[in-house]
């Protein structure tokens, strides 16, 4: 008792008591298997949304890319490529920049993804009223209007961001407590409330989206982008409404993989469910990539 020596933080004492060892450091690794995975899945998806952008850049004169807004379209497949490469960084060592980077970039490339999908749904909706006689939304058409509503969406999540981070930045955080043993090497958000300000406001966009989406889905049309819409964002917030539990009853580097699954999983959603439909047109049934097609009435 005389000679007893409390271990530091960082160390406990080993099985004979009579010296201190490092504890474990342990994070989402590339090395890990769990880590190693995820990294591999979202580098495919990468690379297999750069291939729909590719089929897209090579049909973009066919009907059916030019009647969905080929610019909205390109803008929400760079926005899913960044989503899916953003997983990487929330893979590795934690750092103060890469802290920092995570939630940020994952919050304004989701941002630009939802809102590209509510423009695309606005222009939907103008295109169809358009044609009635006397409408006033002629004056809407173009380009305009839908490149405003995202700059403008994303540019209210940056201030977000932007005021989260001058406020109380994420930082890297030594939990000892968890595990005995053990030292958890994650992310601490700074402010939890900046942190959810950033997912609210994402799950706001997801909602009007698909509320929109969902108003539009019965206009009468042959290719009503509307209703595939409606689903892609049924699938991305039932991801995210899943998300909060999972995330909030996780430990460790497990709270990290529950965020890039839901990442992955959302941005898949969107993938599949607005463009796979699309890509199986244009490559499987071009009877049905023509204008007469696709302007035919129900």
């Amino acid at each position: 008792m005389s000679t007893c020596v409390k271990c530091p933080a960082t160390q406990w004492p080993n099985s004979n008591r009579d010296d201190c060892i490092d504890k474990e450091i342990i994070y989402l690794s590339y090395e890990d298997p769990l880590g190693t995975s995820l990294a591999l899945i979202s580098v495919l998806f990468f690379l297999l949304t750069t291939l729909v952008m590719g089929i897209f850049i090579k049909y973009q004169s066919t009907p059916i890319v030019k009647a969905n807004n080929r610019d909205l379209s390109y803008i929400l497949l760079l926005s899913l490529k960044m989503c899916f490469l953003c997983n990487l960084i929330f893979i590795g060592h934690p750092l103060q920049v890469t802290c920092i980077l995570r939630q940020t970039v994952f919050g304004v490339t989701f941002s630009i993804s939802v809102s590209s999908i509510l423009a695309k749904t606005v222009t939907v909706i103008i295109a169809f009223n358009v044609t009635r006689p006397g409408s006033k939304l002629r004056s809407w058409m173009g380009s305009i209007v839908s490149n405003s509503i995202v700059l403008f969406c994303s540019l209210t999540q940056v201030l977000i961001c932007a005021v989260w981070l001058g406020s109380s930045p994420p930082f890297p955080y030594y939990n000892m407590e968890d595990e005995i043993g053990k030292i958890l090497l994650t992310c601490n958000e700074g402010s939890l409330i900046g942190f959810y300000c950033v997912l609210g406001y994402m799950g706001f966009l997801a909602f009007i989206s698909f509320i929109v989406a969902f108003l539009a889905r019965n206009l009468p049309d042959s290719f009503n982008e509307a209703k595939f819409i409606t689903f892609s964002m049924l699938v991305f917030c039932s991801v995210w409404i899943s998300f909060i539990p999972a995330y909030m009853s996780s430990k460790g580097r497990y709270i990290i993989a529950v965020e890039i699954f839901a990442i992955l999983a959302s941005s898949a959603g969107l993938l599949g469910c607005i463009f796979i439909p699309k890509c199986y047109i244009i490559l499987l049934r071009p009877e049905m990539n023509t204008r007469a097609y696709l302007t035919q009435k129900k």
